[in-house]
């Protein structure tokens, strides 16, 4: 479609770049596999003249266009400004134009255009504080994370000093000094901590063999503390134990970082050979929890004495009160994020303040029990028979979706990760680095703003090399097939003769009693299998599965940041594989609705839809609040032959390895939904058990978080 100037004056050209913006929305729908292509200048000619200006409509153009589906533009790419950089009263002017949100949005960038005119959006380096002593130089260098001129400084510092170690005592630590001082007080974000902790490290680096010439070790250099940290046996999750560990590092402290899947006695060992002073255990998957249990009362049956620390997006302080703490009498902790880790492990190792925390935590702690205690007590639930009386019901013959376009399975061996970047959530990207809000107005936030700015800009560095470079390989496999509920299981047959059983998937249902809520709220009691027509219909219904990653690289690109003492990089490349391989999911998924599946193809969605997901179908995956059990994902695995397929496996905890993996199933019936199974009861624990073929103490074990009752 052609791209006509805005902004003119002329009322009916208003709305020419939504016009453009819409058509590719529908383009993309009706025909999938064309591209989008067209002059991109066109749009900002009322504004020739002025190129500061004409840089930032099309940039904003491009943004909003790209997202909608536009594949190429004809336009200086060397004159084009980052959507994040550009000056946020001239990018909401700029935007209200190209939206058409305002009817004075004409006049309003008129009026703002003569202020910017001329202004070159290059910037401006400042290297005035390359004149400054070089004690000074390096603080700035660690502040700002600027490692340029790290090595050379740290040299010139080494020949000012008396012996090598005293650069990183004095002039390093003072500047990291000031680095924990500014994110203590909320004057920096991760994002800036990590990037001076990777000036840190080169400089360190540097210094090491000079260190090792006068025969002394780096582990005798002074620190605040030494830590053991691991992400337990079966997780293969570690982004958020790196960051904390980075940050740690940055404050002194001395962290022997175990790595991924880590049996207890490996970390028990590792803790007694470095004599540790605390240690640290991270995990994501819920299995992770158990393993964290087992942990705390190994620590306790062989006479630790020093405190254990709990981390991870699947824990709490819940689950850390309940289950963890009466394991262990010396001191467990859980740490919600990485700001707060300094604090907690600075007050455990201060004599003064250690046994004080670990007491008030105690008795904290005990309340939390006591409190959950109380709760359960008064929670009802019912027996499975009353839940399975209050299932959700259907009129199916109305309901079910039409039969798939293939049955069997499809296999995406190396997908274009290009065809993924537009489906990129960046929201939960910025939450890992701490950065809260969600995007794109984090970039513009009062607090966060310029770390988030800076932080996308590096983020889109990488992610355009990874692209280019095919840096990450993305798999996938896809599988659809004729199935049926029996009860609260799905039976997925071989063919449309539905007599032979290819698989059966078992789902829980929700045991809580909605007597009592609020009118406006569901009383049934849900199950995943209520969105399956049952077997006793005699309709046919089908049911898909999935698995897909973007992980395979990104250990390789991480490891080599790594190796070059660049944390900040590493951990953008492993948090752009995570976010690639939900984007995958949800390309994935979209094209279940729009090509493989076809119910939906007629669907046009916004971005906004998209990560609202304001679509017909779920894809619930095992081991997530509306099918709990991580057993499933084996199913799941021997069904699609996952790992011959695809290459990615399953730990013994049923993490799936590469970690930026993500798997699960596909339901189509439009009045599908998410849900928490919740707390469930002995009767169906006992009941799933024997419908798995499970002994009832596996089943508990997997399913621990979510019992109702104590095992006995």
């Amino acid at each position: 479609p052609n791209i006509f100037a805005i902004a003119t004056g002329i009322e009916e050209h208003n709305n020419y770049a939504v016009d453009f913006i819409e058509a590719a929305k529908i383009l993309k729908v009706q025909f999938p596999k064309s591209h989008i292509s067209g002059g991109v200048s066109n749009v900002s000619f009322s504004f020739r003249g002025n190129d500061a200006v004409r840089e930032a409509i099309h940039s904003v153009f491009l943004y909003h266009a790209v997202r909608a589906g536009m594949d190429m533009g004809i336009v200086n790419a060397g004159q084009l400004g980052v959507y994040a950089d550009i000056d946020p009263a001239l990018r909401d002017a700029v935007e209200d134009v190209v939206l058409n949100n305002d009817a004075n949005a004409t006049d309003q960038l008129l009026a703002l255009a003569d202020t910017v005119r001329g202004v070159s959006k290059e910037r401006i380096v400042d290297d005035e504080w390359r004149k400054l002593p070089v004690n000074e130089r390096l603080s700035h260098a660690l502040v700002q994370g600027i490692d340029e001129f790290v090595v050379e400084d740290v040299e010139e510092a080494r020949q000012l000093a008396h012996r090598p170690i005293h650069v990183i005592e004095g002039p390093l630590m003072d500047g990291m000094n000031v680095v924990g001082d500014l994110f203590g007080a909320g004057q920096m974000f991760l994002p800036q901590v990590v990037k001076s902790a990777r000036v840190m490290k080169k400089a360190v680096a540097h210094l090491v063999p000079f260190i090792e010439q006068e025969q002394l070790e780096s582990g005798s250099i002074k620190t605040n503390g030494k830590i053991v940290m691991a992400t337990v046996k079966g997780d293969v999750h570690d982004i958020g134990k790196n960051i904390v560990g980075v940050v740690l590092g940055c404050n002194n402290y001395e962290v022997i970082d175990l790595g991924v899947m880590v049996p207890f006695q490996k970390i028990l060992d590792s803790a007694r050979e470095h004599q540790a002073d605390a240690i640290g255990l991270s995990g994501l998957i819920t299995p992770s929890l158990d393993e964290m249990v087992t942990v705390a009362r190994e620590m306790e049956r062989q006479e630790f004495d020093i405190p254990l620390l709990i981390g991870g997006a699947t824990t709490s302080v819940a689950h850390t009160a309940v289950r963890i703490d009466p394991q262990f009498n010396k001191g467990v902790i859980h740490v919600k994020d990485a700001s707060r880790a300094v604090t907690v492990i600075s007050d455990l190792l201060n004599d003064e303040t250690s046994q004080g925390l670990i007491e008030g935590t105690k008795n904290r702690y005990a309340q939390v029990r006591k409190s959950r205690a109380a709760r359960d007590a008064t929670e009802r639930l019912l027996t499975i028979e009353q839940a399975r009386a209050r299932r959700e019901t259907f009129e199916w013959g109305n309901s079910v979706a039409p039969a798939p376009r293939f049955t069997g399975v499809r296999i995406f061996d190396n997908y274009p990760l290009d065809d993924l970047v537009e489906r990129i959530d960046w929201t939960p990207f910025f939450i890992t680095w701490e950065l809260r809000g969600t995007y794109p107005n984090i970039l513009t936030d009062p607090k966060y703003g310029t770390a988030a700015s800076n932080l996308f800009r590096d983020a889109q560095t990488m992610l355009d090399r990874i692209v280019e470079k095919k840096l990450f390989t993305a798999k996938a496999i896809l599988g659809f097939y004729p199935a049926n509920a029996v009860g609260d299981d799905v039976e997925l047959y071989a063919d449309d003769d539905r007599t032979t059983v290819l698989a059966k998937f078992h789902f829980l249902r929700q045991q809580n009693d909605k007597s009592k809520l609020r009118p406006n709220l569901p009383r049934q009691n849900f199950c995943l299998a209520d969105f399956v027509a049952p077997k006793d219909s005699g309709v046919n219904d089908y049911i898909g599965g999935f698995v897909v990653t973007a992980g395979f690289g990104v250990d390789q690109l991480a490891g080599s940041l790594e190796e070059a003492h660049d944390d900040y990089g590493s951990i953008i490349a492993k948090a752009l594989g995570d976010r690639l391989a939900e984007a995958f999911a949800e390309r994935l998924h979209e094209r279940v609705r729009l090509e493989f599946w076809g119910y939906r193809a007629d669907e046009s969605l916004t971005d906004e839809d998209f990560i609202k997901e304001r679509y017909q179908g779920i894809r619930p995956a095992p081991g997530y609040p509306a099918s709990p059990d991580h057993t499933e994902k084996t199913t799941l695995w021997n069904l699609l032959d996952v790992e011959e397929h695809t290459g990615v496996k399953l730990t013994e905890s049923m993490a799936m390895w590469p970690a930026a993996s993500v798997s699960g199933l596909y339901f189509a019936h439009p009045e599908s939904h998410y849900f928490g199974v919740g707390k469930l009861n002995r009767d169906q624990v006992k009941d799933y058990a024997e419908r798995k073929g499970l002994t009832l103490e596996d089943t508990e074990r997997w399913l621990s978080p979510n019992l109702a009752y104590d095992r006995d």
